[in-house]
């Protein structure tokens, strides 16, 4: 199996053949791995791997996407094992005269944006709750305490790991400020991680500062316990211990669209 679908399935919170994953990995990261790495047996030959350093990760994915260009990856068999040359990204901003999001196209040496950035920024997860982004920002604003509007916060489709790809973490450095509306589950909690590990003190997990009102809105079973305890250690690695407890208390995850319900 290739590096690349290692480290997917380490992202989703699937469990791997850990020995056969370290015999993927270039030497410097295999002589770190247990640095880079924690992991825990699930069953026989699959080990839960949770990261411990977002930032020798990201490395790791850069590595892992070695080829000079998608043609010359596909040539090779895999397509997926380069980065796209190109990303777009759905934004939301104070000068749009109509509901239609506005589109960035950022390249390895270039950005293609008409408008300028607000003071701050933020990612919703979600396609539903990205449209909604007048509701979004209100739900942000009221578990920050502060005001945010398209004024002083553009707001970005976030759309699954698309915000990890490197060029897109690069991009959101420009902004002062990184609100992350995801999904409080595993993917979420390892999507923020990831983005913090690459703006630092810029970025914030948006969540209320008291989960106990909220508990009733936790629906979503998780696909495998590994996942479930997956989400538990990175809330808490994180610092998010009542989000966590939530979790137990509920033993379920919230989906973001719940917010639109609230």
């Amino acid at each position: 199996m290739p590096l690349n679908d290692y480290l997917e399935k380490i992202l989703r919170g699937q469990p791997i053949n850990y020995g056969a994953f370290l015999k993927k990995l270039p030497e410097p990261f295999r002589q770190r791995h247990r640095e880079l790495f924690a992991t825990e047996k699930v069953q026989a030959n699959r080990w839960l791997v949770t990261v411990q350093d977002e930032t020798a990760f990201a490395e790791l994915q850069n590595v892992a996407e070695a080829p000079v260009s998608r043609i010359d990856a596909a040539k090779k068999g895999d397509s997926h094992r380069h980065g796209t040359e190109v990303s777009f990204l759905l934004v939301y901003h104070q000068g749009l005269a109509s509901s239609r999001p506005d589109v960035v196209v950022i390249g390895t040496e270039s950005v293609d944006m008409g408008f300028r950035r607000a003071r701050s920024v933020l990612v919703v997860e979600n396609e539903r709750n990205f449209y909604q982004y007048s509701q979004m920002l209100d739900f942000a604003s009221e578990t920050l305490g502060m005001h945010l509007r398209l004024m002083n916060c553009d707001v970005v489709l976030g759309g699954g790991n698309r915000v990890t790809r490197r060029a897109i973490l690069d991009w959101l450095q420009g902004y002062e400020e990184v609100f992350c509306a995801f999904d409080y589950d595993a993917g979420g909690l390892q999507m923020f991680s990831t983005i913090a590990a690459s703006v630092g003190d810029k970025a914030t997990f948006v969540q209320p500062p008291d989960w106990q009102p909220w508990l009733a809105w936790f629906r979503k079973l998780p696909d495998t316990t590994e996942r479930f305890t997956r989400a538990i250690s990175l809330a808490e690695g994180l610092g998010f211990v009542p989000l966590a407890e939530a979790f137990r208390a509920t033993g379920k995850f919230m989906e973001q669209e719940m917010i639109l319900d609230e």
